[in-house]
């Protein structure tokens, strides 16, 4: 099966208006808060079942009794730009204007995506994915008992589809139904798991089947255009996935989380042909208290790059005396900076080993170091190195090079009432992504200003005001000032990547 076939639940999800997510990655500032989460007791045991002579449980109600309480129903509201023309032309990107006729503006449509979520303490937050939630304008959450609640996002990490929310409103219980987590790491193949959801808007619904896998990657991560350094080691299970499912829980037979559901393998149609994977609860206990504490994931860098799994036929052809491991051939472009160097590893060194646990594909090292590990943590790296093994000490370093704390990103909004809109920076993804150096992004169009009437959508990216190059929200604000009469604005549609031309005047 190609990679054209793995699908991310909510990108084929339900849609009320045909329109797919994308768009500016929404980051929230955390709430500075350290979260002690309940874990499963790995002793005691929450449900016992009869078997049969297969060994497949009798039944999976305790199970399911304890964990539907606690997911619930996702209703994202997401805007998206779309062409008034089937077949794009130039004109769509840079208007007609000046080529005898009117500019064409992209049209606005919204529409309700839903996904699944995972209460994870009694006060109300929820772990899910991040393509469910990242690009929502609004949020609703309706619980298993049909209360509904508006929510807001805390935080967002791409590199492993995992987000965090909060329930917002005077009268939010303090004693919600919530999971467990438990150690994902425990978890055998061909053990009986639950998938807990809300698959096409049908809600609480529980399927069943096994542990396929562990450690699986698919690429589909990576393939998302905002993960930076994506951590892929997904739990594979046969049990039925559905568009809608994603964020939902995956339990064990006690009723505990043992991974958060967030994609399929599928055909066309991007339903449930055989497989779906999931995020282990290690690694989603990791990420949801990082952004709950810092707004953003503390993760550790060996600092190496060129790496390449060790096989017979690589070990051959660099002269190895190694058949297994990871090769690096650098240290990257900063190698001073690189944890790795100064530890005293070598180019060419085969890593076997990281904290005494093998490693043997690239996803296994990355789940390693930098899903379990923080800047400043340091790990026990064992390589091959011309046939000998070697221990080093290796202090984990950020991608900054030091082993500080990497502070969330500073919102440095600004709003500008002549185009009735409120602008941020563009962070360091969109610019390597739209290969822009600066811009303005707008992250709440005002109602009944002129960005409203011009359709203009959250997420627009302006590059340019008149001939003037915009490097910031500050500066974009400066120019836009008590601005009146005739104003060209240009920019990019993160929906699509496409540039646009906004003429018109402001009054």
């Amino acid at each position: 099966m190609n990679n054209s076939n793995w699908k991310s639940l909510a990108l084929v999800g339900v849609l009320s208006s045909g329109i797919t997510l994308g768009g500016a990655h929404l980051l929230g500032l955390g709430s500075s808060r350290d979260v002690i989460f309940t874990e499963a007791s790995s002793s005691g045991s929450n449900a016992k079942f009869t078997t049969n002579m297969a060994g497949i449980p009798g039944d999976f109600v305790s199970a399911a009794d304890k964990s539907t309480p606690a997911v619930v129903h996702i209703k994202s509201k997401v805007v998206r730009q779309v062409s008034q023309r089937q077949m794009p032309s130039f004109f769509d990107f840079f208007g007609d204007e000046d080529f005898g006729g009117g500019s064409r503006r992209p049209q606005r449509q919204e529409g309700i995506s839903s996904g699944s979520g995972v209460i994870i303490s009694p006060d109300g937050y929820i772990v899910t994915n991040n393509h469910v939630v990242a690009d929502a304008s609004e949020l609703e959450v309706v619980l298993s008992d049909k209360r509904t609640y508006k929510a807001k996002l805390i935080g967002t990490d791409p590199n492993t589809d995992i987000a965090v929310i909060q329930l917002q409103g005077d009268k939010i219980p303090n004693n919600l139904p919530y999971l467990p987590f438990a150690n994902s790491d425990d978890i055998k193949v061909g053990e009986w798991v639950l998938a807990v959801g809300n698959p096409f808007d049908l809600e609480s619904t529980v399927t069943a089947g096994i542990v396929s896998a562990k450690g699986r990657s698919i690429g589909i991560i990576g393939d998302r255009d905002k993960a930076q350094s994506p951590i892929e080691a997904f739990i594979q299970t046969d049990a039925a996935v559905n568009p809608g499912n994603s964020g939902g829980a995956l339990v064990n037979s006690k009723g505990d989380l043992i991974g958060i559901n967030t994609a399929i393998a599928g055909g066309q149609s991007g339903t449930y042909v055989g497989y779906s994977f999931a995020v282990p609860s290690n690694l989603v206990k990791r990420v949801a208290s990082d952004l709950l504490k810092y707004g953003n994931v503390q993760r550790g860098f060996l600092g190496i790059s060129q790496m390449q799994a060790v096989d017979e036929k690589f070990a051959a052809q660099k002269d190895l005396k190694a058949t297994s491991g990871i090769y690096f051939g650098s240290f990257g472009e900063n190698a001073n900076a690189s944890a790795a160097k100064a530890a005293g590893l070598k180019i060419g060194d085969v890593i076997v080993k990281i904290d005494g646990k093998e490693v043997r594909d690239l996803p296994r090292l990355v789940e390693l170091v930098g899903a379990q590990h923080k800047p400043g943590d340091v790990v026990v790296v064992t390589v091959n190195r011309d046939g000998q093994l070697k221990d080093f000490n290796v202090t984990l370093k950020n991608m900054e090079g030091n082993t500080g704390i990497v502070k969330s990103p500073v919102t440095s909004l600004v709003q500008v009432e002549s185009i009735g809109a409120k602008l941020d920076n563009v962070n360091s993804n969109e610019k390597a992504k739209f290969r822009i150096n600066g811009g303005a992004k707008v992250v709440e169009v005002l109602p009944d200003g002129w960005m409203e009437y011009q359709e203009v959508p959250v997420g627009f990216i302006i590059t340019k005001i008149d001939d003037t190059a915009v490097k910031d929200a500050k500066q974009a604000g400066d120019l836009l000032a008590n601005r009146r009469g005739r104003v060209r604005i240009i920019g990019i549609d993160p929906s699509s990547g496409q540039q646009y031309r906004i003429d018109g005047t402001l009054r």
